[in-house]
């Protein structure tokens, strides 16, 4: 029997702040640090995850003091990242104009993510957008 000391999924809770964005994105590379494979993921997994996060943070209509949580899953050979946020919003891509700073996000979201989603939290409180990671071809190195 093959035992794996390898965590399946990865959950944390964060301060709905968008300077906790980099500490997520360090739970994440962390998290796919322990696969062989983790690094192929990791580009496009943590730009998704600073957007889905940075998303929930400046979009949710829920009380300042709650938490925004992370979650990863290696699922089959993809990885899934969830962000559950406490707010009733839903999550809309829109085209942004050219000389707007935001409304970018969940385009970019919507180009990388082999798919992605919203849904309800159980207990009815708020949702979680998630979004399925296909791992990067390796690099062929030619000499």
């Amino acid at each position: 029997m093959l035992v794996s000391l390898r965590p399946r999924t990865f959950a944390a809770r964060l301060d709905s702040r968008t300077d906790c964005t980099p500490l997520a994105r360090l739970f994440l590379r962390a998290y796919l640090a322990g696969f062989p494979s983790g690094e192929r993921y990791s580009d496009t997994a943590e730009l998704l995850l600073g957007e889905l996060f940075a998303n929930a943070v400046r979009h949710c209509d829920a009380p300042d003091d709650r938490l925004v949580e992370v979650r990863f899953a290696i699922v089959g050979d993809r990885l899934r990242i969830e962000v559950h946020d406490a707010g009733s919003g839903r999550p809309v891509v829109r085209s942004a104009f050219p000389d707007e700073e935001c409304g970018r996000g969940l385009f970019l979201v919507n180009a990388l993510a082999e798919r992605w989603g919203c849904c309800a939290r159980s207990g009815g409180i708020g949702k979680f957008v998630w979004a399925l990671v296909a791992p990067a071809l390796p690099v062929a190195v030619t000499v």
